[in-house]
């Protein structure tokens, strides 16, 4: 009999955000973060039959996996929406919504696109759920390139190897051939098949066109230059030039989130995860030109509370996106990046004053650079009253979705601020329209309360 292999995956913690008084703090700044993959990771190990390890999920992550259909903005890059009500968790608590909806893709024909396919065909690669995930990802993402577009692909293991020089899509048989000849085994020379891609990346780099890196790997980088910091080092300079990264995940058992999360934001692309053929065609079918075409570089975001309003506040997730508040308008410090049609929600934990009723409980800067970089712009959006609503029930749609999403995400992650799974569960269930997603939203849920999701007792305000 084999023993199973040891598992050797590894996740971030990065711990919970505390309650802010506002009295002593009233910015809440942080990097706009458009990231999916800790809710993939986490929904692979709910169909196994496992809760997710806490360290695994990213609130963030859970809410921005959703589709909240707000409306896009016509005249500016970005339009936020907001909208508060009564915690369904904590007795005396608000929940506050602020999202970000960027312009939706037009009629007029994305920018040509330039990709390298970097694969990761080491010996932990071999399962079907991994090189052969991978495999039929990139033919599906292939078949959605128009003429104009480039790909490339190379490869690392023991060492590294270019598959494929820069290709026109006009011969797709070509591209999609070198696909299905990829086989795995060796080991792991990640920094080396880097170098080999941003190499093959700049021989079709062309400004104001889409020229990007897609990384695809379970993360695992175990020989050469392969520590993060030397491998996050060696990309810097690319992202200057114009070359960004994205990185999609496959795989578990050996899985190296933090790796590919950490390339993606030091790349300035996006981090999914791909569990299955459903997801694949979600990232490069459905969300392609997303996760393709930048449309603002560097977002940051600055909600401003008036402690006469807002006694405490607290931004529920987004931990490792946190910017100190004077760096707000330093565009020396990264921000994130949002793609054509991407929305980002934040949720907020409040606790109002007495003095509360009809009056405005947040304000929004959104600092962010045009796709080539550049001068920093500003804008600027205040909460209308008429925005909160007195109960839950009264509060839009897409809110309630997204405070049950946040609150399940808190479970998970055992929050001491969770609030019970039960309610949860009900307020998913009050809040879906029964599209696919959302259904099987309701199923992971229900996985988790039978594996012992905890149901936390509900907190009460002070």
């Amino acid at each position: 009999m084999v023993a199973d292999a040891p598992n050797t995956e590894s996740y971030a913690d990065y711990g919970v955000n505390p309650d802010i008084q506002t009295a002593k703090d009233r910015f809440s700044t942080f990097a706009i973060d458009v990231d999916t993959a800790s809710y993939a990771i986490s929904r692979r190990k709910l169909n196994e039959g496992g809760l997710p390890p806490k360290s695994a999920v990213r609130v963030e992550e859970f809410v921005n996996a959703f589709d909240y259909h707000y409306d896009a903005p016509t005249d500016k890059p970005f339009a936020v929406h907001f909208a508060s009500a009564p915690s369904p968790y904590a007795s005396g608590h608000q929940i506050l919504r602020v999202a970000l909806q960027s312009k939706r893709p037009t009629q007029q024909a994305r920018k040509a696109a330039h990709l390298v396919y970097l694969v990761d065909t080491s010996g932990s690669m071999q399962t079907p759920d991994k090189i052969g995930l991978v495999k039929e990802s990139l033919r599906m993402l292939t078949e959605q390139l128009k003429d104009g577009d480039t790909v490339a692909i190379c490869t690392y293991a023991g060492d590294t190897r270019e598959v494929l020089p820069p290709t026109g899509v006009a011969d797709k048989g070509k591209i999609l051939d070198a696909l299905d000849a990829l086989t795995a085994g060796g080991g792991t020379a990640m920094a080396s098949g880097m170098d080999t891609a941003y190499a093959l990346a700049s021989r079709t780099l062309k400004k104001g066109d889409i020229n990007r890196v897609v990384v695809l790997s379970d993360g695992d980088a175990n020989i050469g230059v392969s520590s993060h910091e030397d491998i996050l080092k060696s990309i810097a300079q690319y992202k200057e030039q114009g070359i960004t990264l994205s990185t999609v995940g496959f795989g578990s058992g050996n899985y190296k989130d933090t790796m590919m999360e950490q390339l993606a934001d030091e790349g300035d692309g996006n981090y999914t995860y791909i569990d299955s053929a459903q997801q694949a065609h979600k990232s490069f079918v459905e969300n392609l030109d997303a996760m393709l075409e930048v449309v603002a570089r560097d977002v940051k975001v600055q909600v401003e509370f008036d402690p006469a309003v807002v006694k405490q506040y607290r931004l529920i997730g987004y931990e490792n996106r946190d910017v100190a508040d004077q760096d707000f308008r330093n565009d020396k410090v990264d921000g994130g990046e949002v793609g054509t049609g991407h929305s980002v929600t934040a949720m907020y934990d409040l606790v109002l004053t007495n003095q509360a009723s009809g009056k405005s409980l947040a304000s929004v800067h959104v600092r962010y650079k045009a796709p080539d970089g550049g001068q920093a712009s500003e804008l600027a959006f205040v909460m209308d009253p008429s925005q909160a609503f007195a109960d839950m029930s009264d509060a839009p749609r897409s809110f309630r979705l997204a405070t049950a999403i946040t609150g399940f995400a808190e479970t998970l992650r055992e929050s001491p601020h969770a609030g019970g799974m039960d309610i949860t569960l009900a307020l998913a269930k009050s809040a879906s329209t029964q599209s696919k997603d959302e259904v099987e939203l309701v199923g992971l849920m229900e996985k988790a309360m039978s594996l012992g999701a905890k149901r936390a007792p509900i907190a009460v305000a002070e």
